[in-house]
């Protein structure tokens, strides 16, 4: 449980910190895809006795790479997700039908508290502090891409190589993240606490404190109510990540209706 407080508190952190660029991008359900690209890491990395969390990075960044590469020949966003989520299911579907795994990959499906060890701590750990420091320092450069990528590339930044870079820093995000919510609903805990953010209408640097605030309520409720009433975090957490969400929207509309009728 301590381990896996831990991981959660990075978790908490450095999702929102990718998912504001890429909700800033539409392209939040990339998310999806890559969580899927994380299981085909797991399940590969599992099938020749290397590291899960180490297997699911290196895969995930690797159909990161490539999903930035097709989008240079593919210019409609969803087909290219499509393209590399097939890839990725059919990868997992078929390494896990082999029955050569020796382990249950269910707990990375469904998120465990359980399975987080000290190592994937320290792991977990040492990502989140190497995205950070990255996203620090190319935070004026992926700021103006996420606005406008276009305008970008004409005002000469190096938008493919920068795009990589954070396919990266998405994948470490991925990989940290599936320990605690699992493949199926880790793209929530990338998307709703900005979304809840965005409710607030404030800018970039506010509506990314926020997010990070409501992924640390999101992510801290939705374990520690998952652990008392015996359910997968994963799933429960995603449930507070809506009810949160809902909360915030109602309150907006009843902070207007207030100042209207106050008019």
């Amino acid at each position: 449980m301590q381990n896996a407080l831990a991981v959660s508190l990075i978790i908490a952190v450095l999702c929102p910190c990718i998912g504001v660029f890429l909700v800033l991008r539409r392209y939040a359900m990339i998310g999806d895809t890559l969580s899927h690209a994380s299981l085909a890491g797991i399940a590969i990395s599992l099938s020749v006795g290397g590291t899960p969390l180490v297997g699911a990075f290196l895969f995930t960044a690797a159909c990161g790479a490539l999903i930035e590469y097709l989008r240079a020949h593919i210019k409609n966003a969803d087909l290219v997700l499509s393209v590399v989520l097939a890839l990725c299911v059919g990868a997992a579907v078929t390494i896990m039908s082999t029955g050569r795994l020796g382990v249950s990959v269910e707990g990375f499906m469904f998120g465990s508290i359980l399975t987080v060890t000290r190592g994937d701590t320290l792991l977990a750990l040492g990502l989140c502090v190497a995205s950070v420091v990255t996203l620090i320092a190319l935070y004026d450069r992926l700021l103006f891409i996420a606005y406008d990528e276009e305008a970008a590339q004409i005002a000469g930044v190096r938008v493919r190589l920068f795009n990589y870079v954070f396919s990266i820093l998405t994948a470490a995000a991925v990989s940290v993240a599936i320990r605690i919510v699992g493949v199926l609903v880790l793209s929530s805990m990338i998307a709703l606490p900005v979304a809840a953010a965005l409710q607030l209408g404030r800018g970039f640097k506010a509506t990314l404190a926020f997010s990070v605030i409501f992924s640390v309520i999101d992510i801290m409720a939705g374990l520690f109510l998952s652990y008392y009433l015996n359910v997968a975090p994963g799933g429960f957490t995603a449930l507070v990540s809506v009810a949160v969400l809902f909360i915030v929207i109602i309150g907006k509309n009843i902070v207007k209706a207030v100042k209207r009728g106050k008019q």
